[in-house]
């Protein structure tokens, strides 16, 4: 594992309880960063934290992405425990059930828009005028490609990921002088449990578009939003990073 050098420095990775945002906060943990999980799954984030505070510091806040009065609980329960924010990992997410777009129930296409796009501009409004007095700050937000390309089936997820590339990009330009760096992750498939979830047959067909002939590991996406949430990164804003091995339709 190559060293990136976040000591010292104070992270929160929503969604952190497990799966990708787990990987990324472990990773931040052994690059020397102390860590703020945010999730609404209480017991999922008590077990988290007894495994990852061998690493370092590790801090948990139950939050409801959805509303803004909890998101700013949170980051008053993480400057309280910590004294700052540095890095903000915007990854908690869902998929939402798969229907064609006229036969997506509107109260569906609400709950994925209010958690995938609602809730990174919730903890950006919450988190940006903490990084905006220290005059530092790197955000990372975990879109897909979906959000590129436009998944059939799927159009709740699709336009919800779109919309955090397009929020990255705007939030970049108005940081840009702030030394505040912004910028998105657009994975493929990556092996997490959620792939228990669906046949054989979608997973060898979400396969067959990806050139590398595999699925990305949690680790991979750890590391490059390492590398995204450090000082290294410092003249890349409002960009947006595939991680797909090699799937491009655009």
């Amino acid at each position: 594992m190559n060293q990136i050098d976040l000591k010292d420095r104070v992270a929160i990775v929503t969604g952190g309880a497990r799966g990708i945002g787990y990987a990324i906060a472990e990773r931040m943990l052994r690059s020397g960063a102390s860590v703020c999980l945010w999730d609404i799954d209480a017991t999922a984030l008590d077990a988290a934290k007894a495994e990852l505070s061998a690493l370092g510091q590790a801090h948990t806040a139950t939050v409801d992405l959805t509303s803004i009065s909890s998101v700013e609980s949170a980051a008053a329960s993480t400057l309280g425990a910590f004294g700052k924010i540095d890095i903000l990992v915007n990854n908690a997410g869902i998929a939402g059930t798969n229907a064609k777009t006229w036969e997506t129930d509107p109260a569906e296409w609400q709950r994925v828009m209010a958690i995938n796009l609602n809730g990174p501009f919730h903890c950006c409004h919450a988190v940006v005028p903490h990084m905006l007095k220290n005059g530092y700050g790197r955000i990372v937000n975990i879109a897909s490609i979906a959000g590129k390309e436009g998944n059939p089936n799927a159009a709740h997820y699709s336009a919800s990921k779109a919309g955090v590339v397009a929020l990255t990009k705007s939030l970049g330009k108005e940081l840009a002088t702030s030394n505040i760096i912004v910028n998105a992750v657009t994975p493929a498939v990556i092996e997490t449990d959620i792939l228990k979830q669906l046949t054989q047959q979608h997973i060898d067909y979400m396969l067959s578009k990806i050139p590398m002939n595999r699925f990305g590991k949690k680790e991979e996406a750890a590391a490059l939003v390492a590398w995204l949430s450090s000082e290294d990164c410092s003249f890349t804003t409002g960009a947006v990073f595939d991680l797909s091995g090699g799937r491009a339709t655009y």
